[in-house]
């Protein structure tokens, strides 16, 4: 009997495991994660005529080095070469997760740049023009890394809907998220910001043609420049985020924005007042804005991007602030390069691209004078700039051959520096004596297959 039993036990388990299973589809399953796996192999091979400030193996470009005389030879009057495949790229998105109207999402990427070295050896800048990190076994580094919360279909007036989408970790800053057309790793900068940083940030479209975005930010590789050189110390210790707003309006064909970045930092937490440390006040806070505008129309695109204010070291552009003086208490007071910095992109074709770049900068001084003779260490410049640039232009054309996943592209391009007398600045820490123009010619080339 108690045989009989178990064996009616274990068949009416069984059925109710059945059913059980058999009523699962009709349950609403909660949705899962789905990853897509993307990225790329890219190799450059670059020509400069002229010793130039660049970072990554030399592949992203800023501008050519002033005349720099010695023994009757300009030492920044050198060409060079190079090829390298580093700025190979893997990523991750994860997408697919929601609750509700409520999605979740994910992205993380990274490249190989970090790992480089100078070269040791005592007679590196005997022998040869400089000493630059393009030797050394390629390490990965983190690109971006963060999470992102949508919200989706909430209504508006008219029959519209809006969406709300929250992002939190590192991405690009938002005034650097607009690329022009451009293969070359610098995409525009220095006359465009160029940033990745650890970010809040919030953006909504309301309704199909406006939106708005809202950013705190943090800075982490690209950082301000200041009494120990570029450094995150400023923004630790001044204890304030930086902050961005945009407004926008977008139609199929047309977007146009603008915004406005703040930044307030402390550049130093202790002076020296009568050979005493003494705790200090300074704090030096910058206004930057924006206006970017694209258009598209069948084969043909054009972008454009202006920038313009105070500061901006930070995003990689041509400008800075200076120390104009000091106060009883042993704080200083500081003022803001202006800066004005612009760039125009047009593109044609499918499988084959024809891509012209213009880019001009302008550095319009201190917005305010300093009190006495400025020098050179009182200029807290970007340090991939020098603090006498006056003006700077690029010309930059591209053919661009798509085939398939492989994409083949080669580059002229040429910038033109407008150095003056660094050892006479003017009291608005403007260069604009013994001016004179430098420039160089590159021709890059580049393998990129996509996967």
């Amino acid at each position: 009997m108690n045989r009989f039993y178990i064996m009616l036990s274990a068949a009416l388990l069984s059925l109710c495991a059945v059913n059980s299973a058999a009523a699962e589809p009709e349950q609403k399953a909660e949705p899962k994660n789905h990853f897509k796996i993307y990225g790329f192999v890219r190799n450059y091979f670059i020509y400069d005529s002229r010793e130039s400030v660049s970072g990554t193996a030399d592949l992203f470009y800023y501008l050519p080095k002033d005349v720099s005389m010695k023994d009757g030879i300009d030492i920044n009057d050198e060409s060079s070469f190079r090829f390298v495949a580093l700025t190979s790229r893997l990523g991750v998105d994860v997408t697919g997760y929601s609750i509700g109207n409520v999605h979740f999402g994910a992205k993380i990427e990274g490249d190989f740049y970090a790992g480089l070295s100078n070269s040791t050896n005592a007679n590196a800048t005997v022998y040869f023009p400089s000493s630059t990190k393009i030797s050394g076994t390629a390490q990965a580094r983190l690109r971006q890394a963060y999470a992102t919360v949508t919200w989706k279909d909430l209504p508006m007036g008219e029959d519209q809907k809006a969406s709300v989408a929250l992002k939190m970790g590192q991405g690009w800053h938002p005034m650097a998220a607009d690329f022009p057309h451009l293969f070359s790793l610098e995409v525009g900068a220095p006359f465009g910001p160029f940033s990745r940083t650890p970010l809040v940030q919030m953006d909504a479209n309301l309704g199909n043609n406006w939106f708005v975005s809202a950013a705190a930010l943090w800075q982490m590789q690209y950082q301000s420049n200041g009494p120990i050189g570029g450094s995150a110390m400023y923004m630790k210790y001044g204890k304030t985020p930086e902050a961005y707003a945009a407004l926008g309006y977008k139609t199929k064909n047309f977007l146009v924005k603008a915004g406005v970045d703040v930044l307030s930092i402390k550049p130093r937490v202790f002076g020296t007042l009568n050979d005493k440390v003494v705790k200090v006040s300074d704090r030096k806070t910058s206004v930057l804005g924006y206006a970017y505008a694209q258009y598209s129309y069948k084969k043909f695109a054009v972008k454009a991007k202006t920038t313009w204010g105070e500061s901006g070291e930070h995003l990689n552009l041509m400008s800075g602030y200076a120390k104009i003086g000091e106060n009883a208490d042993g704080s200083w007071n500081y003022a803001s390069l202006r800066n004005s910095s612009s760039w125009l992109s047009l593109i044609y074709g499918n499988k084959w691209q024809g891509v012209l770049f213009l880019g001009y900068m302008k550095n319009l001084g201190l917005a305010e004078a300093a009190s006495g003779p400025l020098a050179k260490s009182d200029v807290y410049f970007c340090t991939n700039g020098f603090a006498n640039i006056n003006q700077m232009y690029r010309i930059n054309p591209q053919l661009i051959y798509n085939i398939g996943k492989l994409n083949v592209g080669l580059e002229y391009q040429w910038t033109s520096v407008q150095y003056g007398d660094i050892s006479k600045l003017n009291a608005y820490a403007l260069a604009d004596q013994n001016l004179h123009w430098v420039g160089n010619h590159r021709v890059n080339m580049m393998v990129k297959y996509n996967f």
